[in-house]
This record gives structure tokens, C-alpha cells and sequence, in this order.
């Protein structure tokens, strides 16, 4: 039992947990027994944070069904590692050394030092930006819904926007609230600072720290921060620029607003691909360009250490500064002036080829399985389970039971990472001390 196989099976388990829990009467609105497909999806989704739906949570589930479905969410967007050992620490019991090289492969730290240290902070900033995002969207919700009500809805979208989930409980997502200032700056915001990493929000808060006590001592900040933030940034420039130019002459989704909302809308789908799942447009009347440019969005995806899925920020940036070194006749591949290792130009590479043969293989199945749907349809279903988004043009719930199987592996494939299941299934690496010779080979 590797630490590969612990973690893929702990997912399976409490996707196998949430399923049965989502099954019971007590958890659908009319009180009976739900179908195995809808729990085992839902839980899925829930697990993985992707947000996908068969049926609308809204009215199908009963409270205790909701309540279950923000509960895999937020086991989800920790990690089952980072939950089985906040569990551990409440008990008073220390963990051993598995455990803490457990925690330094879910996590990606380089080192395995503090490993308790870190678990804390993560469930620390968890609860305070879930907390905050909570008191932030009362206002919007409870002077049309009641305080009871509100709260609920309040609580319920600010884990789910925080998990990169995408789970709402309005029929229409969040299209009511397209115009809301509030809602889209409050979800937004939770979206991009779950999605970008603990470890960068842990050095952003030391340097403000820094900055309020004015203190000497200059902040050095990690390669890490360095490639998430400023991806980050250039990708929701380029998303609402693109999103903005694109879809403002359709009528169907920016062209019937005014400059101010379609600004809102520009913002909130640049931000909403990466990967949260959240909408305030119609997908299905979005252009093909703009379908297009949000399936590239999915597919890159959020940063490593984040709640959110995808190829991630820095496998991007690895691969385009790979290609940058090649035309600029370099040998070396650097970044803000550090050498990249071959090992993580290889990981990089495997992340992008086990993605694309991942969706490419999906997309063959269910168009097999569901002749009647339309390519980009197919597609842009795959790319939101994959990159646990959770986007949709609307044909979820009308898919065969095949395909929605398909959609479940997935998710479940998107939620572990490619690399991960592969070495689950494959056992560590053995090292070999046998080299063989080097030779040309043509290429490009």
C-alpha cells in the first residue's frame, strides 16, 4: 500500500461514504429513496469539487442532501490526507513518518518539516476566508430569502466558491445575481484565493504582515509565488479581454446589458473556468470562439496546493518557457532567474500528455455512447470533469448512464491527477543504475 494508493482509495471511499449518504430518503426533498447514478454522480462531483449535476440541488436534495454535498466539497477541496490528518491532530495523536511523506506528496511541499504546522494553517485559512465569504454574501441573501434561509445560502456558496466546487442552489446558478456587485466580487474573490494555493496565500499574508509592522527584513518570495501569482493575473487579464471582445455583439449573453454588467460578466467568466463551475450567463448561448476560449481556461486550470483542478498554472508555465528556451537556441530552461530541474520538465510533460490522452479518450467514448450530441457540446463536458469545473452547456442530465459513468471516472482521474493514479497503479519507481547511450533523433 504506497502513499499513491492511500490517497486514491481514501477519494474512493468517501466518494463510496457520500453516495450512500446521498441514497438515503432523509437526504431527497420528496423523502424517497434516491437513484444509485444521481448519489454516486453528485457524491462524485462533490468530492472531486467539480460542481457537474444531473439534477438541481437546489430542489431535488432536502437539507440534509445539501448539507452532505458542502460537506464531501470541503473534504474535497482540502484533501483527503489534509482531512484524515486535521482528524488525527484533534485527537491528540502524532503521526508518523508515512503520514507526513503522505502529506508532502498531496501537498507538493518539498520538505516533510511541520507537517502539523501546515495542516493547521490550511484549516485555519479555510474557515477564516469561508467565514468571511459567508458574512459577505448575508447581504444579498437574506433580505430576499429570511435569515434562515440566507444563512444557509450564504454558508452553502461560500464553501462551494472556496472549494472551487461550483455547487449552487439557484435553478439558474447564479444568473439572477449577474448584476450584483456583491455576489460577483464575494464569489470571484473566494474562487481565485482558493484556487491559487495555500502556500501563496501563507507568503502573501507574511509579507503584509511585514509591510503593516514595517519591519527591515526584505520578503524573498518562493518561485512558486512568483509563477502562481503572475499566471494567475495574465490569464484573468487575457480572459476578460478575450471574453469581453468576443461575446459583446451576442445578444444571448453580453450584447442586451450595459458596459457596467457586461465588465461583471467578463470578469466572472474569466474567473469562473478556473475552476469553480459558477455561472451568470446562459453556456449554452455562449459563442463557439467564446466555448472555446473557456474550455482552454478549464483545461490550464488553477495552481498546485489550491482547491482547484486543471493541467495547473505552472505546468503551463514550465511548458512555455521549455518552448521559449528551444527558439531562443538555450540549453538551460529558466524562470525569474532559476534553473528549471529536467525531473520537473518531465513531470510538466506528463501532466500535459496523460491530460490531453485523458479528455481525448473520454470524448471518443461518450461520442459513442451519445452519437446525437454536438462535438463541442462532448467536449467542453469532458474538459469541465477532467479540470473539475463544473461548467455546462446544459446536456448533463440528459446523457446516457454510459456517459455519465464516463464523466464519474473522469472527474475522479482530474480530482487524484494523472500522474498520481498512474503511480498508484504501477507501484513506485524502482532507480536503475543501467545507462544507455545517447542519439539524435528527429523532431518538429
Amino acid at each position: 500500500m504506497t502513499v499513491a494508493r492511500t490517497i486514491c482509495l481514501g477519494f474512493l471511499a468517501v466518494i463510496a461514504v457520500g453516495a450512500i449518504l446521498l441514497m438515503m430518503p432523509f437526504s431527497t426533498s420528496n423523502g424517497t429513496w434516491n437513484n444509485l447514478i444521481v448519489a454516486l454522480f453528485t457524491s462524485t462531483s462533490a468530492v472531486c469539487v467539480t460542481g457537474l449535476s444531473v439534477v438541481d440541488p437546489g430542489t431535488y436534495f432536502s437539507f440534509w442532501g445539501q448539507l452532505f454535498i458542502a460537506l464531501l466539497a470541503q473534504i474535497g477541496g482540502l484533501g483527503y490526507m489534509t482531512t484524515t490528518t486535521f482528524l488525527i491532530l484533534l485527537i491528540g495523536r502524532r503521526f508518523d513518518m508515512r503520514q507526513k511523506i503522505a502529506i508532502q506528496q498531496a501537498l507538493d511541499r518539498p520538505g516533510m518539516s511541520g507537517s502539523a504546522q501546515v495542516i493547521r494553517s490550511i484549516i485555519a485559512t479555510t474557515l477564516i476566508f469561508e467565514i468571511t465569504g459567508t458574512f459577505l454574501l448575508l447581504p444579498a441573501f437574506v433580505p430576499e430569502y429570511g435569515w434562515s434561509k440566507g444563512l444557509w445560502l450564504a454558508i452553502f456558496h461560500s464553501i462551494n466558491a472556496w472549494n472551487n466546487a461550483g455547487f449552487s442552489l439557484f435553478k439558474d446558478n447564479l444568473i439572477g445575481y449577474q448584476s450584483s456587485f456583491l455576489v460577483v466580487f464575494t464569489i470571484t474573490m473566494l474562487i481565485i484565493f482558493g484556487g491559487i494555493g495555500y502556500q501563496v496565500i501563507l507568503e502573501m499574508y507574511l509579507w503584509l504582515r511585514d509591510c503593516l509592522f514595517k519591519k527591515n527584513h526584505n520578503q524573498i518570495f518562493s518561485l512558486d509565488f512568483k509563477v502562481a501569482t503572475s499566471t494567475t493575473i495574465i490569464l484573468l487579464v487575457i480572459g476578460v479581454i478575450a471574453f469581453f471582445c468576443i461575446e459583446i455583439r451576442n445578444p444571448e449573453t453580453f450584447g442586451s446589458l450595459n458596459f457596467r454588467d457586461q465588465i461583471l460578466l467578463a470578469w466572472f467568466q474569466s474567473v469562473t473556468p478556473r475552476t469553480a463551475g459558477f455561472n451568470t450567463i446562459d453556456i449554452s448561448k455562449m459563442t463557439t470562439a467564446g466555448l472555446f476560449i473557456t474550455i482552454a481556461m478549464m483545461f490550464i486550470g488553477a495552481s498546485p496546493g489550491g482547491t482547484g483542478g486543471g493541467m495547473k498554472t505552472t505546468t503551463l508555465r514550465v511548458l512555455t518557457s521549455c518552448t521559449k528556451a528551444i527558439l531562443q537556441g538555450k540549453e538551460e530552461v529558466l524562470l525569474y532567474d532559476r534553473k528549471i530541474a529536467i525531473s520537473l520538465i518531465l513531470k510538466a510533460v506528463g501532466v500535459l500528455v496523460g491530460s490531453i490522452a485523458t479528455v481525448i479518450l473520454a470524448t471518443i467514448l461518450i461520442s459513442l455512447t451519445d452519437p446525437t450530441l454536438d462535438f463541442i457540446q462532448i467536449l467542453f463536458e469532458v474538459v469541465s470533469a477532467f479540470a473539475t469545473v463544473g461548467l455546462s452547456t446544459g446536456i448533463t442530465g440528459s446523457i446516457s448512464i454510459i456517459a455519465k459513468l464516463i464523466l464519474i471516472i473522469t472527474m475522479y482521474i482530474g480530482r487524484v491527477g494523472v500522474l498520481l493514479l498512474m503511480s498508484a497503479v504501477l507501484g513506485d519507481p524502482r532507480p536503475t543504475r543501467i545507462h544507455y547511450p545517447e542519439e539524435n533523433l528527429l523532431v518538429g
